[in-house]
C-alpha cells in the first residue's frame, strides 16, 4: 500500500526535524497539517517530560595532574577525565531516544555538526556540556548572539587554540575556520590578510577553571585592524560582525542548512533566494529553518538525504525500543563509534561527511547486527501483530516509510513468517535509509 504524496511530504518534514518518524507520528502531523506541525516543532518552549526525565549531569571540576604528579595520580586523572566523557556522551544519547518532542535535540545535533567541536582535544567533559547547551538553547534564535557565543565558547577555544591567540603571537585557527566553515565559506571573498586581521581582534580569550572564558585586556591587540574592510579597533564582536555582515553570509549559512536538512546538493537560485529572504537582516534560524522545511524543493524527489548513524541508530531505537537502560546505551555507544558518528566527537572541525558515505560496506554489517539486535526485542509488536499479508504495510507503517519499492518488497516477502527479520530488513532498506 502507497501513501499519499501529502502524506509522504509530511512524512520528510517530520523525519529531518526529528531522528526518523513513525507512521503513527506522520498520521498526527498529516492530521494537524505540516505548516502547523512546524511551527509547533519550532516553538520556543515545550513542556517535554522526555526530557525533563533525562536531565543534564552534574559534572565535579577535576583537578588536572600536575608537573609533579606520580604514575598513579595521572592514570586516576585520565579516568576520571574519561568517565565524564562518557557520562556526557550517553546522557546526549539517552535525550534524543527519550524526548518526546525531538526537534531541538535534533537541530541541537545539526549545530554541533556545524560548529564542530570534539572531546578528542578539548577533554573537558563540562565545557563541551556547557556548549551543547549553548547550541541548544540558541539554536532558534538569531545567528550572530550564537556566533559570538561559539566564537568565546571554552571548548570552541580549547579546540581551535583560541586561547593560545594573544597579541604578542596571534593564533589564527579560530579566525579562519570561522570565516571559512562556521559563517561565510571557502573562498566567499576573505583574505589571508582578514584571516591575520581576525587572529588579533581574537586575541586575549582565557578558559577558566569552571569552564568560563574571560577575555584578558594586557593579551588583547587593542590597535586598528581591518577584516573584510571594515576598520577599527575590533574585538571578537567587531570580528563576528564583519564577517556575518559579508554579503556572502547569508547564502552561506542557508545554504549549508540546507544541505543538513533538506539534500546533499545546494538549493536552486531560486529557492536560495526564498530562504535569505526568511532569514533576513535579523538572521532569524527559526524562519530560516521554517523555511527550509516548507519550501517547495524540499518536496522534490532530488531532496533527499542519507540517513546519519545518529538519525538511524536513535530513529530505529526510537520506533522500536525507546525505553533504554545502561546496557542499551552502552550498545548504542558502541553502534555509533563504529558507524563513525559518536556524538562530540566529530572527526574535524568540518564536522562528519554526509551522503553516500554513510552506505559503507562495512557500516552495512553494523546496522545489520544492531537491527537484529534491536528488533529480536519483546517490545516490538505492531509486526508481530498484524497478519502476514499486512507485515510489509505494518513494518512501513512503523517506520514512517510512505511505500517501499517492488525490489524492496521483493526481498521482504520470504520473511513475513519472521517479524523481527523482516522488520530488521525494513530498517536496512532503501527507502528507510534514503529519503
Amino acid at each position: 500500500m502507497s501513501q499519499s504524496a501529502e502524506w509522504m511530504t509530511t512524512a520528510r518534514v517530520v523525519r529531518r526535524l526529528g531522528f526518523g518518524a513513525t507512521g503513527v507520528d506522520v498520521d498526527a502531523a498529516v492530521g494537524r497539517g505540516v505548516a502547523a506541525y512546524v511551527a509547533e516543532a519550532l516553538a520556543p518552549t515545550r513542556d517535554d517530560q522526555g526530557v525533563a526525565a533525562t536531565p543534564a549531569p552534574s559534572l565535579p571540576h577535576l583537578t588536572p595532574a600536575g608537573k609533579q604528579a606520580s604514575a598513579d595520580e595521572r592514570k586516576k586523572a585520565r579516568a576520571q577525565i574519561a568517565e565524564q566523557q562518557k557520562v556526557v556522551t550517553t546522557w546526549w544519547i539517552h535525550r534524543m531516544v527519550a524526548a518526546q518532542h525531538p526537534t531541538t535535540e535534533k537541530l541541537t545535533f545539526l549545530w554541533h555538526n556545524h560548529f564542530a567541536t570534539s572531546l578528542g582535544k578539548v577533554r573537558s567533559a563540562q565545557a563541551m556540556l556547557a556548549q551543547n547547551e549553548k547550541l541548544r538553547s540558541m539554536g532558534l534564535g538569531e545567528f550572530r548572539p550564537l556566533a559570538y557565543a561559539m566564537l568565546t565558547d571554552a571548548a570552541m577555544l580549547q579546540w581551535l587554540d583560541g586561547s593560545k591567540n594573544v597579541k604578542d603571537s596571534p593564533n589564527e585557527n579560530l579566525a579562519r575556520e570561522f570565516m571559512e566553515l562556521f559563517a561565510l565559506g571557502h573562498g566567499n571573498g576573505y583574505t589571508e590578510n582578514d584571516v591575520r586581521e581576525g587572529a588579533r581582534a581574537l586575541t586575549g580569550w582565557r578558559t577558566d577553571a569552571d569552564g568560563s572564558t574571560t577575555l584578558v585586556d594586557r593579551k588583547h591587540d587593542s590597535g586598528s585592524k581591518t577584516v573584510l574592510g571594515v576598520t577599527g579597533n575590533l574585538d571578537a564582536g567587531g570580528f563576528c560582525d564583519a564577517v556575518l555582515d559579508h554579503p556572502a553570509s547569508e547564502g552561506y549559512v542557508a545554504t549549508r542548512w540546507w544541505q543538513q536538512l533538506a539534500s546533499t546538493s545546494a538549493p536552486s537560485n531560486a529557492a536560495l533566494q526564498r530562504l535569505t529572504t526568511a532569514y533576513g537582516p535579523r538572521r532569524d534560524l527559526r524562519a530560516l529553518i521554517t523555511g527550509i522545511v516548507t519550501d517547495p524543493e524540499f518536496a522534490t524527489p532530488n531532496s533527499s538525504i542519507v540517513m546519519s548513524p545518529v538519525d538511524w541508530v536513535v530513529g530505529a531505537t526510537r520506533a522500536l525500543s525507546p525505553h533504554v537502560d545502561t546496557r542499551d546505551l552502552t550498545s548504542m555507544t558502541g553502534t555509533l563509534r563504529k558507524l563513525g558518528q559518536l556524538p562530540f566527537r566529530p572527526p574535524s572541525v568540518g564536522g562528519w561527511p554526509g551522503g553516500q558515505a554513510w552506505l559503507s560496506t562495512a557500516g552495512a554489517e553494523t546496522r545489520w547486527a544492531t537491527a537484529t539486535k534491536l528488533t529480536k526485542r519483546p517490545q516490538v509488536t505492531t509486526v508481530v501483530d498484524a497478519a502476514p499479508g499486512d507485515r510489509i504495510d505494518a513494518a512501513a507503517h512503523l517506520l514512517g516509510v510512505g511505500a517501499f519499492s517492488d525490489r524492496t518488497v521483493s526481498v521482504l516477502k520470504p520473511h513475513v513468517g519472521d517479524p523481527p527479520t523482516l522488520t530488521a530488513i525494513a530498517l536496512n532498506s532503501p527507502e528507510y535509509l534514503t529519503a
